[in-house]
């Protein structure tokens, strides 16, 4: 069961909305607008409360630094009515969303949205009808195959090296990154990481003898496993 903080109390103008980043949401997560909280994460909040976050997290996108959301104009855009007070459903809603922490109260008039959904629990998988459960243990089993993202930031490292080595321009790395499946922020941020990387200067050759392995890229142009691990400016 969700814990149960006091109603949220909203202003009848505006509510400031600031991102709420937890670490470990931020790695095993799922966006508010994912496939996965549609599927899974819906039957628990209801429809009203999944439409809400949906909204703040494109509101958010769009001001990472904060915004302040006018609730009135929130509450029809959603084809909420703002009738009924403390029972209106845009309260509900807001309220529904804060006992599953989905939302934590900075104060009467500012909320914190969290940045990314976690997995559902034992107990909420349980609640599931039986369609769903299977389902959800499906999305755990494939999900436990799928690369991990540090997997896949260091293959984005190690592939925008090697092409840049091959004298390719900074946009066709990105778009050749992207035809590989790579998603777009691994891409970017591999690239970033490549460019960095070739301005570090190579170590001299050793002396004759010295069978030292001091090689980050390979005469191919490919960096080496451990390569892409290493800060830039590494020994």
């Amino acid at each position: 069961m969700p814990l149960s903080p006091p109603d949220p109390v909203l202003p009848t103008d505006t509510v400031h909305l600031s991102s709420w980043f937890d670490p470990v949401d931020a790695r095993t997560g799922h966006d508010l607008r994912s496939t996965y909280v549609e599927h899974f994460w819906l039957p628990i909040l209801g429809p009203t409360t999944t439409l809400l976050l949906r909204r703040l997290a494109s509101e958010l996108d769009r001001h990472p630094d904060g915004v302040d959301l006018p609730v009135l104009d929130t509450a029809h855009a959603l084809g909420l009515g703002s009738k009924g007070g403390r029972n209106s459903p845009f309260l509900r809603a807001f309220a529904r969303a804060t006992s599953f922490q989905m939302l934590r109260a900075v104060s009467a008039e500012a909320f914190e949205v969290r940045h990314r959904a976690p997995s559902l629990s034992y107990q909420q998988v349980a609640r599931l009808p039986a369609s769903l459960r299977d389902a959800h243990d499906a999305w755990q089993a494939q999900d436990r195959q799928a690369p991990s993202a540090d997997d896949v930031r260091r293959r984005a490292r190690r592939l925008a090296l090697s092409l840049l080595e091959l004298g390719e321009t900074d946009e066709a790395v990105e778009h050749q990154l992207h035809r590989w499946k790579i998603h777009p922020a691994f891409a970017h941020e591999g690239l970033q990481w490549a460019k960095a990387r070739r301005k570090v200067p190579v170590p001299a050759a050793p002396a004759d003898g010295d069978t030292t392995d001091r090689a980050t890229v390979s005469r191919s142009g490919e960096p080496h496993e451990d390569a892409a691990d290493q800060p830039v400016g590494a020994a």
